[in-house]
């Protein structure tokens, strides 16, 4: 760091011999003086705006920062001390790191992680091209109502709760439970197609054949067309002259789409993308329970090498005093993973484009 000197802030007169201060200094040293003030006049004046961020700030503080506290518990013993405090177990460093790495944990948590990867990536994969080409879709309907319409019905199952979700994909691929008139209509399709009897027996969801396809295609049903409002939004921010000049030279819709469209959301694009992979191991266990839970009578836990993920696995552990600790590393690691996930996704878009988040 360079040290300032006095002469860099004042302007020496020769023929005087002294230092005086430019105006802009003045302005400068005003403005800094009266910093704070400024600012409390401000958030005086739209003092209902920052009442409204209150609700945010309570959000965030009870539920994303009180938590952390907690996370004390995988570097601490909870067999010892209060239960209620995690503050008096004892210390025990990364032992419980080492266990679900390479302890007697160890083939629980990385079969768990694998299964976390394989979902979210497939989630990714599968989910984030398609509220692009929704976008791209309502974009090229003319009928201002049939787009309307159209954008309600595949807004829709976000608004619905992830049990109506869950319940509508045991109902499709309900298995034949001993007897043809409870299979699901699904499941008949494909009982058509040739699925084993085995699969058809206890539900299509509770295979590990299975289970990932119906995750991931009830999880695109369910967030896509919601996802597709920001792209929708990007896509009618182009210029029509721009659609005009490709005209002119001779471009299609096609054409248009790849020259025109896709350049112009890129930067939007790329920020959700980035987005998308910090979230990638975010894997959530209710939906995931909602699913597999209903198949308890039918020893579902045969399913787990497909199903179970990191959440369910730490969620199973919290339960016991004895693997407590082990769920919340496990639950820390997966978050470790995805904050590196988002730095290096963001350092590759900010090397090969001027988009980054920071």
């Amino acid at each position: 760091m360079f040290k300032l000197k006095y002469d860099d802030f004042l302007v020496y007169d020769e023929a005087t011999g002294t230092y005086s201060m430019s105006p802009e200094q003045q302005v400068r040293d005003q403005t800094e003086k009266n910093r704070w003030k400024n600012v409390g006049w401000t958030v005086l004046k739209d003092w209902r705006l920052y009442i409204m961020l209150v609700p945010m700030l309570l959000v965030y503080i009870l539920w994303k920062y009180a938590p952390m506290y907690e996370l004390m518990g995988c570097f601490k013993d909870p067999t010892t001390g209060d239960t209620e405090h995690v503050a008096t177990y004892s210390w025990v460093g990364l032992r419980y790191f080492e266990e679900i790495f390479t302890g007697l944990e160890s083939n629980l948590f990385w079969r768990a992680f694998r299964n976390t990867f394989i979902t979210a990536f497939y989630g990714l994969l599968f989910g984030f091209p398609m509220p692009i080409i929704l976008a791209l879709f309502f974009n090229e309907v003319r009928s201002n109502i049939t787009r309307s319409v159209i954008q309600v019905c595949v807004y829709l199952p976000k608004f619905l709760s992830t049990v109506i979700v869950t319940s509508l994909a045991l109902i499709l691929f309900r298995g034949t439970g001993g007897g043809v008139q409870s299979i699901g209509v699904v499941s008949k399709v494909f009982q058509l197609f040739g699925a084993s009897k085995a699969d058809l027996e206890n539900g299509l969801v509770f295979t590990t054949r299975y289970y990932r396809t119906i995750y991931v295609i009830t999880d695109l049903w369910e967030h896509a067309g919601y996802d597709s409002i920001v792209f929708f939004a990007a896509v009618i921010a182009v210029s029509p002259t721009s659609y005009e000049a490709a005209q002119i030279d001779g471009a299609g819709k096609m054409a248009q789409m790849r020259y025109v469209v896709i350049p112009s959301i890129l930067s939007t694009v790329v920020i959700m993308l980035i987005m998308k992979i910090g979230g990638l191991l975010s894997v959530g266990y209710e939906k995931i329970y909602l699913l597999y839970g209903q198949g308890a009578g039918q020893n579902i836990q045969n399913n787990y090498a497909a199903c179970d993920v990191v959440s369910t696995l730490a969620n199973r552990w919290s339960d016991d005093a004895d693997t407590k600790a082990c769920g919340i590393a496990a639950e820390m690691m997966n978050n470790l993973i995805g904050m590196i996930l988002v730095l290096g996704a963001n350092s590759i878009a900010k090397r090969a484009s001027d988009v980054s988040l920071y």
